[in-house]
């Protein structure tokens, strides 16, 4: 089969790598929009809507276990999404991620609950997840691989930030529509008013294709397809080259426990009758805390572009560990002041450390001829184990769905192999973006290696 070769460009035309870091946090915005949409649903209205509402700790537990569904699906997306990458560029997986997940989404506030249709409804709503999660496989991988192709070579960690603080604003964006629609009365919330957020998804993809189609690619990616060519089987080289670095992404993704935790266990846990806070004043601990990660993560970045990768996500890492059971704890007491203020320090300053640094960290461990495949492949692995976090959470947190400390502990022990990861990881922030992910004794095609 040929393979279209784009133009090869030695470097990003003026005013690229800000289109690209744009499109990045624009489309990951819309796309993650989507996505937490789901989550704060999984946890206030479709344990009603979808599941016996007769017996709320199991329907809490399905509902839950239905948000880990796109997870799961996320490794296999991840496979297929990475390879076609690898082989036909970054920018056409980056607009048909975008596509599906907008209509899976849409496809949702669709459904007919389970008072409508009995048990086909979670089976349909597990389907339009399974589609959520393979599209989102291909969402980070493919962005912030663009990013860090066209970014200058001392700023690679800034520029792909941009990827994770628009996840972030699409989660601020999420909880902002939820909010208003959390305060409709109980019989209008539970009929029509928690589809209107899921229909917007129309809106967002319409608007990201239209962003997202005007890209150029990356001049990284036109070299290999012009000198070398591109790779037939991204994964055979990806794991005969780069196996070691797969593990450690794979180990270094477990950090999103602490962001599934945060947005949909804990969630769940505050407003339950043990803690009984309202929907609408948990919700905004949520907004203020992304509203701060969208400050907090670009300048993360900027401290890895001048100090390494290594320290930055160890500090995210380390200090997440910590500062979540902390929130936890504060929920726990029942007040709401302590609870916004831990919530902020823990999710919007401690976890973008390791949030806002790891698009750069990842991507550098790869060369370009597998870098899509490698990223997808590794993040989306260890995102499926973060995804059912918030399941293990609900079943270790006891029958009364209070025990916030063994929850606090499972975060703690999630945030231990990305601490091994980073540790055993080279620092790359230095590197030549064209020398990124390259062995001795591998002479990348058009690069000429120079020794002191």
């Amino acid at each position: 089969m040929s393979v279209p070769v784009p133009t090869p460009a030695s470097e990003a035309p003026p005013g690229q790598p800000w289109k690209a870091a744009t499109a990045a946090w624009i489309g990951s915005a819309l796309e993650y929009y989507d996505f937490f949409v789901y989550g704060s649903a999984a946890a206030l209205i479709f344990p009603k809507v979808f599941f016996d509402a007769s017996d709320p700790a199991t329907a809490t537990l399905l509902s839950l276990a239905t948000f880990g569904v796109a997870y799961a699906a996320r490794p296999l997306g991840a496979l297929v999404l990475g390879h076609v990458g690898d082989r036909v560029g970054r920018k056409k997986i980056m607009v048909f991620t975008l596509l599906l997940m907008g209509l899976s989404t849409f496809l949702i506030g669709c459904l007919p609950t389970r008072a409508q249709a009995g048990s086909l409804a979670p089976v349909l709503l597990v389907l339009c997840r399974v589609l959520q999660g393979i599209s989102a496989a291909g969402e980070q991988a493919s962005a912030s691989s663009m990013s860090l192709e066209h970014a200058p070579p001392d700023r690679r960690g800034f520029f792909t930030s941009f990827t994770l603080s628009g996840t972030q604003g699409g989660q601020l964006i999420a909880t902002l529509v939820f909010i208003p629609v959390s305060r409709l009365p109980e019989n209008q919330l539970l009929s029509w008013g928690w589809r209107v957020p899921f229909w917007l998804s129309v809106a967002v993809a319409v608007a990201g294709f239209v962003i997202r189609r005007r890209l150029r690619e990356t001049p990284a990616f036109a070299k290999q397809a012009a000198t070398e060519g591109v790779v037939r089987l991204p994964l055979a080289v990806l794991l005969r080259e780069h196996w070691a670095d797969v593990l450690r992404v794979i180990a270094g993704a477990l950090i999103a426990s602490v962001s599934t935790i945060f947005t949909v266990w804990a969630l769940a846990y505050a407003t339950s009758d043990a803690v009984g806070m309202s929907r609408t004043s948990m919700l905004w601990v949520g907004a203020l805390a992304n509203l701060v990660a969208l400050g907090a993560i670009p300048l993360w970045a900027t401290l890895s572009d001048r100090i390494g990768r290594r320290p930055v996500f160890l500090i995210g890492a380390i200090g997440s560990a910590a500062a979540m059971a902390g929130y936890l704890w504060a929920i726990s007491t029942g007040s709401y002041a302590l609870t916004l203020t831990l919530g902020i320090v823990a999710f919007g300053l401690v976890y973008s450390a390791a949030n806002g640094v790891w698009p750069a960290f990842y991507g550098e461990m790869f060369a370009t001829r597998v870098r899509l495949s490698g990223v997808a492949i590794g993040t989306q692995t260890g995102f499926a184990v973060a995804g059912f976090a918030v399941t293990f959470a609900a079943g270790i947190a006891g029958p009364g769905g209070d025990d916030w400390g063994a929850v606090a502990l499972f975060t703690a022990a999630l945030c231990i192999p990305p601490v091994i990861a980073a540790l055993s990881a080279r620092e790359t922030h230095t590197v030549p973006t064209e020398l990124l992910g390259e062995r001795e004794g591998r002479q990348p095609a058009g690069v000429e290696r120079v020794t002191a």
